[in-house]
């Protein structure tokens, strides 16, 4: 049997990073703040003292020029990652994200594609604002060529990681800082083919599908649990991979309890609780729903500075209780 260590989420990833240091020399990691447990937590803790500062390197304040050296290293057989502390400071970089990284592959036949991780994290609440607490994962899944990865879970924040730095595809890798205190017991490493990466169920039930990536998946979790108390039983998803995105698995939940609920992170509109809701309603008819699907969503406004204002503006939840009691509650007659 296995032997099974404890980590949280933070430490999780700390030790993807370390996995892939030591087994991987074409491994290297670049982005600011590197050094600094104020910019990237408990998740790349002391990996310069162990590695050298040639190997995890703490740049200078550009989005644009560290993200770029990367790809191009990655396009040169390195396998960088670039991290970037605030995803909202990385729209500097896009042009090597989006221009580049992701058309390589498509613009030279499959003969050159840059094998290069790009971590993203979101940062939100705290009064921080709307400069600062920007879940930007719609963006990226809507850009082909591009895989985007949103681990929910302790494990996924390690194994995912590994999968995402050994694929030969660019990965954006979002992860999100109020995920970092979950804790879990993991087995040793075992490497995951990013490609057969796709929604898994965490949590079964008969009553409603709940969807959710990232923080939002945690939320899921927490609601079936309420709801358990209220004699609902929820099928819980997490998408896990948002691009390439599989339906397959909520369809058939949805099938099962003809009630959808998306919970997302991100703003409403053009979002990606609309994208679960369209491949859903393409592939399930009318006849196996029992009520219409419904989404969680933010607002369409940016995020606000007051704290009395935050707990409006994100979804909590209660709200989310509330919405699938209504969903699963019987049809008047």
């Amino acid at each position: 049997m296995s032997q099974m260590t404890s980590y949280s989420y933070g430490t999780a990833m700390r030790a993807a990073f370390e996995y892939l240091l030591e087994n991987y020399p074409e491994v290297f990691i670049i982005g600011q703040g590197l050094w600094s447990p104020w910019y990237v937590g408990n998740t790349m803790t002391e990996l310069e003292k162990k590695f050298g500062k040639e190997r995890v390197i703490d740049t200078p304040v550009s989005e644009l020029a560290c993200t770029g050296a990367a790809v191009g290293a990655g396009l040169s057989g390195m396998k960088p990652i670039v991290v970037h502390p605030r995803l909202d400071f990385m729209l500097y970089g896009l042009d090597a994200v989006v221009n580049q990284a992701a058309k390589w592959s498509h613009m030279f036949g499959g003969q050159a594609s840059p094998n290069v991780t790009i971590r993203g994290i979101i940062n939100r609440g705290g009064e921080q604002g709307a400069q600062h607490s920007q879940a930007l994962h719609a963006w990226f899944a809507h850009i082909p060529g591009l895989r985007v990865v949103t681990p929910a879970t302790v494990a996924d924040a390690r194994d995912l990681m590994i999968a995402s730095v050994l694929s030969p595809s660019p990965v954006m890798f979002i992860d999100d800082r109020w995920l970092y205190d979950l804790e879990d017991e993991l087995p040793p490493v075992q490497e995951l083919d990013l490609a057969t990466i796709g929604p898994a169920r965490l949590k079964e039930g008969d009553d409603v599908t709940i969807v959710g990536s990232g923080y939002s998946t945690q939320l899921a979790l927490e609601a079936a649990d309420a709801l358990a108390d209220r004699g609902i039983s929820a099928d819980v998803v997490d998408l896990r991979a948002l691009n390439p995105f599989d339906p397959a698995e909520i369809v058939a939940s949805v099938r099962r309890t003809g009630r959808l609920i998306v919970l997302d992170g991100g703003w409403r509109t053009c979002g990606m609780a609309g994208e679960v809701i369209a491949s859903v309603t393409e592939r399930v008819a009318p006849s196996e729903l029992k009520a219409s699907p419904l989404r969680v969503t933010l607002p369409d406004a940016p995020a606000p500075t007051s704290r009395v204002l935050e707990a409006v503006y994100y979804p909590r939840l209660e709200d989310i209780v509330a919405a699938a009691s209504d969903l699963c509650a019987p049809a008047s007659a």
